[in-house]
């Protein structure tokens, strides 16, 4: 398991919306975000958050030229800390932590994980109901996932 575990906002906002925020805290624990990512994601955190701003606020800002606040305070704050997973769905913000060297994970790879751990009975229900957000999954991406969570 990783030391730190940090989010951005999506993945956030998306497990919100299905009613399934404490599918991390199950997982992992402790969640390390930005104050960025708190303010995108505009609600109280349960008391299993931790805020913390990156040390290098100029790092920062220099990755602000390539993807948003948000995801840049968290890969910022992810370069900065040792063994870290971080969590981020945007394909742009995802390309770029791996350029990086970072770990990285996305809101379906959880849900996988969670399944694969005992967590979650099935992923399936759970696709169904992000498929009534405005996050997009493919017919080919979902067979993917449930190939890989063994339904």
């Amino acid at each position: 398991m990783h030391k730190a575990i940090i989010s951005d906002t999506s993945c956030l906002i998306l497990l919100d919306k299905i009613g399934e925020l404490d599918l991390l805290h199950k997982l992992f624990g402790t969640i390390i975000t930005t104050p960025e990512v708190a303010s995108e994601f505009g609600l109280p955190f349960p008391d299993w958050f931790e805020i913390q701003q990156p040390a290098d606020k100029n790092y920062q800002t220099i990755i602000e030229a390539s993807v948003d606040k948000g995801e840049a305070s968290a890969i910022a704050l992810a370069v900065e800390l040792a063994d870290c997973l971080l969590i981020i769905d945007d394909l742009k913000g995802r390309k770029f932590a791996q350029q990086l060297g970072l770990t990285i994970i996305g809101t379906i790879g959880i849900l996988v994980d969670a399944k694969l751990a005992g967590i979650i009975p099935s992923v399936k229900p759970l696709l169904t109901k992000i498929k009534t957000t405005n996050f997009r999954i493919s017919d080919q991406l979902e067979m993917l996932i449930l190939k890989k969570a063994d339904e």
